[in-house]
């Protein structure tokens, strides 16, 4: 329950009357500003339909919400008609339990609590040409320990890495493990600098930046200033509210930047009828409540948030690595549907598109295969003396989260990016010998996961000189979408 899947509010793309897959293939290309890999977007907008009615609407049986007795079809910012499905404003909770409660009903799946893998097992092979993974070194709470977990096939589904920002949507756990063990693993890595800004997340001084979702401007809601004037009207006169979200992210930066503002607002009270707010957003509605913004007669604070990972580990359309035994779904890989800007409700579509296919393929090139005779080195202090100092991992997890937001953020240019680079390489020193010294634990073990991915981001985006998407250098011209 501490994932994205988990705190999914809008929905999943799924069609609706006049849709077909290539109107949605044309939206996706539009808002990933045409840097997208075809034919990868062309097997989401096929496939994704038949695996949301295959597996989530006739076997697990999610509840999404209808209208007399059809489906209740929200349109979000991109979208060139309504296409999502959605459990009110907790789909990916509605989700995540069907699927975890399927799970439990299987007796040859076993579900590893309390447990933190630490890097993925890579024996070599062919004289030392090439690498295969076997599976994975995993630190278990209850022990202390760290033990090996040996499988022929490996799937990485660890999410993506937005919590390594100051100001984010996403729960801590996600803080790049996957991509950083990849990595160490020698896989392929794409699109890192491509990191989404949520346009639309709670900004209260007492209050965590919770996301409120696109589907609050799908129902109406607009953004505006203290006077409740509108201002998307001049960014993007032809989608206004419901622009892409790198386009409205850039937009609200901007207007707090020229306002000298920390937030702007979302209306909904003018826009949408206030007796439908609480019924169509009752969980946003509670979380505001609990911090006195009533979203029925109160202006709602907002400002962006790092939320999403478009880039990744690279992998095929089966969702196979480079490195041999290796899989990567969802938030941790690049499949290049997103090109350089995620369409919204597109992320839980793309986790289950992968997943059916990744499994299908393991299914259908299934070999024997023996166990390792010798697995490599494990670089991991055994030791079971003393844990890390808490206070200076959390100081350090602070500077590494105030680095990643001012220099990597919204706005980026080539100066701040090498200072970035500069503070976070001297910190992943620091960091790999408290890891090699203390007795292993998460939040170390995370620490040094979310360094290297910053690191890896931040590197990204200093050798991508022109923006595009939510790539934004100051210091750089815009690219050409076609």
């Amino acid at each position: 329950r501490e994932i994205n899947t988990y705190c999914a509010q809008g929905g999943i793309v799924y069609g609706g009357p006049g849709d077909t897959p290539e109107r949605l293939v044309e939206d996706i290309l539009r808002a990933g500003s045409g840097r997208n890999r075809r034919e990868a977007v062309e097997v989401l907008a096929t496939e994704g339909p038949r695996w949301v009615d295959e597996v989530l609407i006739r076997r697990l049986k999610v509840p999404f919400d209808r209208q007399n007795s059809a489906f209740a079809l929200a349109r979000e910012g991109g979208h060139s008609l309504p296409r999502i499905l959605h459990v009110a404003d907790a789909t990916g909770r509605a989700i995540e339990l069907a699927i975890v409660r399927e799970l439990r009903r299987h007796s040859n799946v076993r579900l590893a609590a309390r447990c933190t893998a630490v890097d993925l097992l890579v024996v070599q092979e062919n004289g030392g040409q090439e690498g295969r993974c076997v599976g994975a070194l995993v630190w278990d709470a209850r022990t202390g320990r760290v033990r090996p977990v040996l499988a022929p096939r490996t799937i990485l589904a660890t999410g993506g890495f937005a919590a390594i920002f100051e100001r984010t949507t996403n729960p801590p756990a996600a803080r790049g493990d996957g991509i950083a063990m990849a990595y160490r693993a020698g896989a392929r890595l794409a699109d890192l600098e491509f990191v989404q800004f949520h346009p639309t997340a709670f900004a209260h001084p007492a209050a965590p930046p919770f996301l409120i979702s696109e589907a609050v401007r799908g129902a109406g809601a607009r953004l505006v200033h203290a006077d409740g004037t509108p201002f998307m009207d001049r960014y993007a006169p032809e989608w206004r509210d419901l622009a892409p979200r790198d386009v409205v992210a850039r937009a609200i930066y901007e207007e707090m930047q020229r306002r000298r503002v920390a937030h702007v607002y979302l209306d909904l009270r003018a826009y949408i009828p206030r007796e439908e707010i609480p019924r169509r957003f009752p969980h946003l509605y509670r979380q505001c409540k609990a911090y006195g913004i009533d979203m029925t007669q109160d202006l709602v604070p907002v400002a962006p948030a790092a939320h999403y990972t478009c880039g990744g580990v690279w992998c095929d359309l089966w969702g196979r690595t480079t490195v041999p035994g290796l899989y990567a779904v969802g938030e941790v890989s690049c499949t290049g549907v997103h090109g350089a800007n995620r369409l919204a409700s597109t992320s839980l579509l793309e986790g289950l598109v992968w997943g059916a296919r990744a499994a299908t393929h393991i299914q259908q090139h299934w070999t024997p295969e023996r166990p390792p005779q010798e697995l490599p080195p494990c670089e991991v202090s055994q030791s079971l003396s003393e844990p890390p100092p808490s206070d200076i991992l959390l100081a350090w997890w602070q500077d590494v989260r105030r680095w990643m937001w001012q220099h990597v953020g919204v706005v980026r240019d080539a100066t701040g990016l090498q200072q970035a680079i500069e503070r976070l390489a001297a910190r992943q020193q620091e960091v790999e010998a408290l890891y090699r010294k203390y007795r292993p634990d998460d939040t170390v073990i995370g620490l040094r996961n979310a360094v290297q991915v910053a690191l890896l981001v931040a590197r990204a985006a200093l050798e991508n000189p022109t923006s595009c998407g939510c790539h934004f250098r100051a210091d750089a011209e815009a690219c050409h979408v076609g």
